[in-house]
């Protein structure tokens, strides 16, 4: 079959959400996978909605603002929460003091906790606004850490069964009709080789599959080491390669070492085909970097990337 390429795989939505258990890397899949939708050409706006996200370590960046600001070639951000989405849903519509004085006063807070759902709702009726006007030919928004994700994603649902009419149930419609179109949304989920983010992914992916009906696009394995050989191997290749006539303490922790490298790469491998087994997805497997995530590691993960969806077969990113 032929392989997928890049564009294709960042053109499949206009709207990625990438979800994932907290500590496994989504802020640097989010800006890597801009980086390299960047590359061919798109366009791309990211959306943070946490509001402590590492994109500006990651970018080299100023804090994020409201407004959006550019942080890379075709790469724009901005962050995106509640209060502020119904500060500009109020002034769009000539309410502009009173929507000073509904934020200053904390009446947000109080309508928020009489109707759950309410804050999520004004920050995904952005993104539905955002993808309405093609703010972007890519949006991607770093999510909520997966538990947090999947009631973000349930909102409209609830307040569906709550608000039988008006502009709140309209806006409900509006983001279930977003969230549940492929071609307008997908999630892409990121995890660790290790048992317990694949295990909460696993949880997350069916949760997000059964009760919010959003597409899953490919898992992203975060944080690979690459194949070892197996120990003595290991040591007589490094110790060629170096020149080094070794002795025996010398060659001994040298083999202890590498030991714990093929060990490890034994354990992730087991937990990649346990995900596999369990959730039949695509794969996209980025590499472990030891330096801090920059915009040269950007482009290092950015060509890693290019180099895994092309092994998904085309059309089988899903």
């Amino acid at each position: 079959m032929p392989s997928m390429e890049v564009a294709q795989f960042c053109s499949a939505s206009r709207v990625v959400i990438v979800a994932g258990k907290g500590g496994v890397g989504k802020t640097t899949v989010t800006a890597t996978l801009a980086t390299a939708a960047a590359r061919t050409g798109a366009s791309v706006l990211i959306v943070e909605v946490e509001g402590k996200s590492g994109l500006t370590t990651a970018f080299g960046c100023e804090p994020l603002r409201y407004e959006e600001c550019e942080v890379g070639a075709g790469i724009r951000a901005r962050t995106l929460t509640p209060d502020q989405a119904l500060l500009e849903y109020l002034e769009d519509r000539g309410l502009r003091r009173f929507s000073r004085r509904l934020t200053n006063s904390g009446a947000l807070d109080v309508v928020s906790t009489a109707v759950p759902g309410m804050r999520e709702i004004l920050v995904l009726g952005k993104v539905k606004g955002l993808e309405r006007a093609a703010a972007a030919d890519l949006i991607i928004i770093d999510a909520p850490a997966a538990g947090h994700a999947v009631s973000f994603l349930m909102s409209p649902r609830g307040l569906i069964d709550a608000v039988r009419i008006g502009p709140i149930r309209t806006q409900a419609e509006d983001v279930i009709a977003l969230l549940s179109d492929p071609a307008r949304c997908r999630v892409i989920l990121v995890t660790l080789p290790e048992e317990t983010p694949v295990n909460e992914l696993v949880d997350t992916a069916y949760a997000l599959e059964d009760r919010v009906g959003i597409k899953l696009g490919p898992i992203v394995v975060n944080g690979w080491f690459p194949d070892a050989p197996e120990p003595s191997q290991a040591v007589a290749r490094d110790a060629a390669i170096l020149g080094l006539a070794l002795g025996e303490d010398e060659a001994a922790r040298l083999d202890a070492a590498a030991a714990f490298r093929h060990e490890r790469h034994l354990r992730q491998r087991l937990q990649v085909e346990r995900l596999a087994e369990r959730l039949p997805l695509a794969q996209i497997q980025l590499p472990f970097l030891f330096d801090e995530i920059g915009p040269a590691q950007l482009e290092t993960l950015a060509d890693h990337l290019k180099e895994s969806v092309a092994a998904i077969p085309g059309g089988a990113e899903s």
